[in-house]
C-alpha cells in the first residue's frame, strides 16, 4: 500500500534544509559593498522563514520512524521532493532586486536545480550577489542529488536502464535509509572535494574569487550558469591563461560516473578510471567530436591558430555534450553544420552516475550491443550470442527498459517541441528548445535562445512547457511519467 508519511517527511526535511540554505546568499548581499543589493537580503529572509515554517511543519506533522520504502513512495519521494524544491526555491527570486515574475524565477530555479543552465535573467553582470550565488548553489545541489539518485534510487527503480548498476552500488533490498546515508556522505565528500579544487584551480588561473566560487558550483554540477552576460567568454581576456581548458577539464571529470571515484578512494580500484567501458566510451566520443569541430573551425578561420582552435572546439563540444551550457562564442556564426552538429550532440550526455544529463553513454552502449546482437543472429540464426556491458551480461529487461527510455525520451522531445511550436516559437527555437529542456543542457540554437540570448522573451506558458522538460529529462522521464498511470495509484 502507497504510503505518504515517509514522502510527506523526508519532502519536509529538504523544504526546512533548503531554507537554512538560503541564510547563505542573504549573508553575501549583507556584506555586498552596493547599498542597493545589501537591501535584497530581505528576499532571502523571507524565504527562509517560508521554507522553515512550511518544511519543517510538515516533517514534524509526519515525524516518525521509517522502516523502509517501497518502489512506488520512491517515484513519489523522488518526483515530489524535486518539485516542491523549485517551488520554494523560487521565492526568494521573485521577491529580490531582479523583480522576476513568479513564473521566471520558478523557471530560473527549475533550471538551476536540474543543471539546465537556461536563464531568463538579463544583466547578470550588475545582478545582486545573492541571487547570483543562490543559482550557483541550486545547481551544485542539484548536481549532488542526481548523483546520489543515480545509485541510491534510479537501480532499485529500474528507471531507464539504471538497474545495471545496481551491483556498483549496494542491494537496496533491505535497509533503504540506512545504506543511502552512508554512501550519500560518500559521494557528497567527493562532490565537495572536486568542487574545491576547481575553485582553487580556476582562482590560480585568474579568475576573481568571487567568480572562482560560482564556477566551480557549476561547473562540477555540468550546469552552466555564470556570473556574467558573456558567460565564460567575459574572462577569456587576450594575455589571460586558459581557463577554458580548466573549465574542460573540470566539466569531463564532472561527466565521469563518482561510483568509480569511489571505487577508487575506497578499495583501491584506479584502474576501474581507465578500464570501465562507460568512461572509455565518453572519451572516444569526446575526442571524435572535438576532431570533427576542430576541422570545421580550422576551416572557417583559416587564420585561426591550431591551439586556438582546439580550444574553441573541445570547450563548445565539451560543453554542449555533456549539458553544461558554458559559451566562449556564439558558435551559430559557424554555419549551417554548427548548427545541426551541436543540435545533435546535445542529447548525448555523459556517464551515468555523474552530474551530466542527457541520455547517458551507457544506453547508447547497450542499444549498440542489441543492434550487434541482432545483426549476428540474422546471420547465424542458430548461434547462441550474449550481450556484456563491463564484463557482465545484459539481461533482456535491461535492453527492453533501456529502448524503451529511447522511444519515449524522442517522443517527450516531439511533443514539447510540438507545443512550443502551437504557442507561437519558430521552429527553430521550439526544437533546439525542446531539445535544450529534456537534454538539460540550457542554451539552444537561433539568435533567440541562442548562446548569445536567453529565455526572458518567451510566453509564460512556453517557460512552463520548457521547465516541464528540464525536470522529466532530469530525472530519467519515467520517474515523472509513472505518476500519470491509474495503475500506481491502486493498492
Amino acid at each position: 500500500m502507497l504510503t505518504f508519511r515517509p514522502v510527506l517527511l523526508v519532502t519536509g526535511a529538504l523544504v526546512a534544509a533548503l531554507g537554512l540554505l538560503m541564510l547563505i546568499p542573504m549573508i553575501a548581499n549583507l556584506l555586498s559593498p552596493d547599498a542597493t543589493h545589501r537591501q535584497d537580503w530581505a528576499a532571502f529572509a523571507i524565504g527562509a522563514g517560508i521554507c522553515f515554517f512550511a518544511g519543517g511543519g510538515a516533517a514534524a506533522a509526519s515525524w516518525g520512524p521509517i522502516a523502509s520504502i517501497s518502489t512506488r513512495e520512491g517515484f513519489l519521494l523522488t518526483a515530489m521532493s524535486w518539485l516542491t524544491l523549485v517551488v520554494f526555491a523560487a521565492i526568494p527570486l521573485a521577491l529580490g532586486e531582479l523583480q522576476l515574475s513568479y513564473i521566471d524565477a520558478f523557471f530560473e530555479a527549475m533550471s538551476g536545480l536540474t543543471t539546465t543552465g537556461a536563464t531568463v535573467i538579463v544583466g547578470l553582470d550588475d545582478a545582486p550577489p545573492g541571487a547570483l550565488l543562490w543559482r550557483s548553489m541550486l545547481q551544485w545541489i542539484g548536481g549532488v542529488g542526481i548523483v546520489i539518485m543515480a545509485f541510491a534510487v534510479m537501480p532499485a527503480l529500474k528507471v531507464g536502464g539504471m538497474q545495471i548498476f545496481k551491483s556498483e552500488a549496494w542491494d537496496t533490498s533491505e535497509k533503504f535509509i540506512a545504506n543511502a546515508a552512508q554512501y550519500s556522505i560518500a559521494l557528497s565528500s567527493i562532490y565537495v572535494f572536486l568542487t574545491a579544487l576547481c575553485f582553487l584551480s580556476l582562482w590560480a588561473f585568474g579568475m576573481p574569487a568571487w567568480d572562482a566560487v560560482n564556477h566551480a558550483m557549476t561547473t562540477v554540477a555540468t550546469g552552466g550558469f555564470s556570473t556574467r552576460d558573456a558567460s565564460l567568454g567575459a574572462f577569456l581576456t587576450v594575455g589571460r591563461a586558459p581557463l577554458d581548458l580548466v573549465v574542460t577539464f573540470f566539466m569531463i571529470v564532472g561527466s565521469l560516473p563518482f561510483g568509480i571515484f569511489l571505487a577508487a578512494l575506497i578499495r583501491g580500484a584506479w584502474r576501474r578510471l581507465f578500464t570501465d567501458s562507460q568512461i572509455q566510451f565518453f572519451l572516444a566520443v569526446v575526442f571524435g567530436l572535438t576532431m570533427i569541430m576542430l576541422f570545421r573551425v580550422l576551416v572557417i578561420f583559416d587564420d585561426v591558430d591550431i591551439f586556438v582552435a582546439f580550444r574553441l572546439a573541445i570547450f563548445n563540444v565539451v560543453s554542449i555534450l555533456t549539458g553544461t551550457g558554458y559559451a566562449t562564442t556564439d558558435y551559430n556564426a559557424w554555419g549551417p553544420f554548427a548548427v545541426g552538429f551541436f543540435f545533435c550532440i546535445m542529447f548525448i550526455g555523459g556517464c551515468a552516475g555523474s552530474t551530466s544529463c542527457g541520455m547517458k553513454i551507457f544506453r547508447f552502449q547497450v542499444a549498440l550491443s542489441a543492434l550487434k546482437i541482432y545483426a549476428r543472429r540474422l546471420a547465424h540464426p542458430n548461434g547462441v550470442f550474449v550481450a556484456r556491458y563491463n564484463g557482465r551480461a545484459l539481461t533482456d529487461d535491461v535492453f527492453i527498459s533501456v529502448l524503451s527510455f529511447f522511444f519515449v525520451y524522442f517522443a517527450s522531445f516531439a511533443t514539447i517541441a510540438v507545443l512550443l511550436s502551437g504557442l507561437g516559437l519558430d521552429t527553430l527555437t521550439a526544437l533546439s528548445g525542446a531539445g535544450a529542456a529534456i537534454a538539460n543542457v540550457g542554451p539552444g540554437l537561433g539568435d533567440v535562445i541562442g548562446p548569445a540570448g536567453n529565455y526572458s522573451t518567451l510566453p509564460d506558458a512556453a517557460k512552463l512547457v520548457l521547465s516541464a522538460g528540464m525536470i522529466l529529462g532530469r530525472l530519467e522521464l519515467f520517474t515523472i511519467l509513472v505518476l500519470f498511470s491509474p495503475a500506481f495509484w491502486r493498492s
